[in-house]
């Protein structure tokens, strides 16, 4: 059986990959490995489904135990992808999608040499912004704390193999869709 496609998405928060990555799922039917966090759950997301929202100390367990493939310390919260969740699906010869950020994307990278890579960013940083406010979701202070962090997650784009600036989501979507279509 041949072995399932690795894509991993990451770009700033804002940039819509959450929103693209979920039509682009739901066209192709691929599962999006579901990753853990520490942060509270928002409106309408549920346990399992968007996430695996864990408590520090439960998220700490799973570090000791080595079973995350990537982890990492965004925005305050830990985030990261179970082992389980990748390998089994990949072994069985589903692509898998990783919505993950830049630091865990090149963690990934590495253990998986060819899982491809793929960057998204808003065409400026005042559309990252005003996607940021539009969602009515953060404080003041995490729409800051988002904005600074995104200066530094722009820096990763040059270790992304592929690039989608999200001028609109039906364009990026048919982008990513291609980008998948071409790997199988």
């Amino acid at each position: 059986m041949k072995k399932g496609e690795l894509f991993i998405v990451s770009g700033p928060s804002g940039a819509g990959k959450s929103t693209i990555c979920r039509i682009v799922r739901k066209q192709l039917g691929i599962n999006l490995a579901t990753s853990a966090t520490t942060r509270a759950p928002r409106e309408g997301e549920l346990h399992g489904r968007d996430y695996y929202f864990l408590s520090v100390e439960e998220f700490k367990n799973k570090i000791e135990n080595n079973e995350f493939l990537e982890y990492a310390t965004v925005h305050t919260n830990y985030y990261g992808t179970l082992k389980s969740e990748v390998e089994s699906r990949l072994a069985s010869g589903e692509n898998v999608i990783l919505e993950i950020d830049v630091q865990g994307g090149l963690q990934v990278k590495a253990a998986y040499p060819n899982a491809h890579l793929i960057f998204f960013k808003t065409p400026t940083m005042e559309d990252l912004e005003r996607r940021l406010r539009g969602r009515k979701t953060d404080s003041e202070e995490t729409i800051q704390l988002r904005l600074k962090n995104s200066i530094k997650e722009l820096e990763y784009e040059k270790d992304y193999d592929i690039t989608i600036i999200n001028y609109t989501v039906e364009k990026s979507c048919d982008e990513l869709v291609k980008i998948i279509n071409s790997k199988n």
